[in-house]
């Protein structure tokens, strides 16, 4: 039998273009960073995948690239143990990482990710199956996304306008929206909020409504209101709304707001890892989980976790960060396998310029407002070695190697603080 043995393994950091896009924090830089992951085996072939850029994360993926050498790609359900005993010995969660912080499962779990992501795609490679069907099968041939909407500047300072332009009105978000539903077929609107005052965000989100009466929306300020703020704003959307994002910060916050209001509450910042789980049961604090491969553990703890959410009669979406196409191929595989997805998924993917990519993404168009689920091997996507360079280039030409939305706001707006909540 061919053997598969994983000899060595290469990180590469990426940078690409990022628009100003306005949230609770500050304002998105103008490179966004990430790391491509390439697993190679002993038989030649190699296994993608795509995580987090910062500083702090990638001397992370080096101590774990090396503990994973010598593993087999069907070692899947041993990461934890292995890259959690390499980044903190024993037990991982009383630990520390390089950089002096708290070793969370959130914290190791992003670390995993791209690692279970490479293991899958070689696994698919490997018997020629795309990773959809070694996940269980797929439950659909296509995967919604949702239209992201963001407040934004029309360029970051000193900078040309961006063909998006400025997004500052409930009326020039509309207009946003009018061109992602034209350009993607987009049948789902999210707005990110938490950058306004809360009823001009909730005047835009009913200015949505009357523009696009039969697409679901939703709207998510970061944990930026208050219990009473959170309150009144989810009564008085409750009707147009198809869930509530992350209103008011923590498990306990949310379960009050919950407990006044009938809009479902979704999150993806009071849950985001195994242990947050139970309490939030407890309190009745959410009703959906934002799921996301990238520091949920990967495919696997991803499906683990949409298993706990169908027992406990949780709902099921998906979050998304700034990412290129090894992650978007890698969400639409997990929205095709998992059951109980039951509203369209987050993805910043239009705000990337169509050139600013590593693989070949024209297999993951974005036509009525969903992607088709491909039968390719593994991920279905291969490195493009030219274009990663560029990228690679990109990335060492910035000077940014930790994302910082507020210190970038700071930079800009001297006086700017970030409070939470704001409001």
């Amino acid at each position: 039998m061919r053997s598969h043995t994983v000899e060595r393994v290469e990180i590469t950091p990426v940078a690409f273009a990022d628009p100003p896009l306005l949230n609770s924090v500050g304002v998105h830089e103008p490179c966004a960073l990430r790391a491509v992951v390439q697993v190679h085996t002993s038989s030649g072939l190699v296994g993608l995948g795509e995580t987090y850029g910062d500083a702090a994360h990638l001397s992370m993926l080096e101590r774990a690239a090396e503990a994973v050498v010598g593993a087999s790609p069907y070692d899947v359900g041993r990461l934890w143990a292995v890259i959690g005993d390499a980044l903190a010995g024993r037990n991982a969660a009383a630990h520390a990482d390089p950089t002096g912080t708290a070793l969370t499962g959130k914290m190791l779990g992003s670390v995993v990710a791209p690692f279970d992501s490479a293991f899958y795609d070689l696994q698919g490679k490997i018997i020629g199956e795309p990773v959809w069907a070694l996940l269980g099968g797929k439950h659909r041939d296509t995967v919604d996304f949702s239209a992201y909407l963001f407040y934004k500047w029309a360029a970051h300072p000193g900078a040309e306008p961006d063909a998006w332009g400025a997004a500052l009105k409930p009326d020039e978000i509309v207009a946003q929206a009018r061109r992602m539903v034209e350009m993607y077929g987009f049948r789902s609107l999210k707005l990110k909020g938490g950058v306004f005052p809360p009823d001009d965000e909730a005047a835009a989100v009913e200015a949505l409504h009357a523009a696009f009466p039969d697409h679901p929306l939703r709207i998510d300020p970061n944990g930026a209101w208050t219990v009473e703020t959170g309150t009144r704003i989810a009564r008085r959307l409750g009707p147009v709304l198809e869930y509530l994002e992350d209103p008011v910060p923590g498990t306990g916050a949310m379960a009050q707001v919950a407990a006044q209001t009938s809009v479902p509450l979704a999150t993806n910042m009071c849950v985001v890892e195994n242990g947050h789980i139970p309490e939030a049961i407890r309190q009745a604090a959410v009703q959906i989980i934002l799921a996301d491969q990238h520091y949920w553990g990967g495919f696997l703890a991803s499906m683990h976790l949409a298993s706990l959410c169908r027992v406990f009669g949780i709902g099921v979406s998906m979050h998304s960060n700034s990412h290129l196409g090894i992650s978007l191929a890698g969400m639409v595989h997990l929205g095709a396998a998992v059951q109980n997805i039951d509203y369209a998924l987050d993805t910043h993917w239009p705000w990337k310029r169509e050139d600013d990519d590593v693989v070949d993404t024209a297999h993951l168009t974005i036509r009525g407002g969903a992607i088709a689920v491909c039968d390719r091997p593994g991920l279905g996507v291969e490195l493009d070695a030219d274009r990663l360079a560029r990228m690679h280039e990109t990335y060492l030409a910035t000077e940014i190697r930790t994302r910082d939305d507020t210190g970038y706001m700071r930079r800009l707006r001297p006086d700017y603080e970030y409070i939470c909540p704001r409001w």
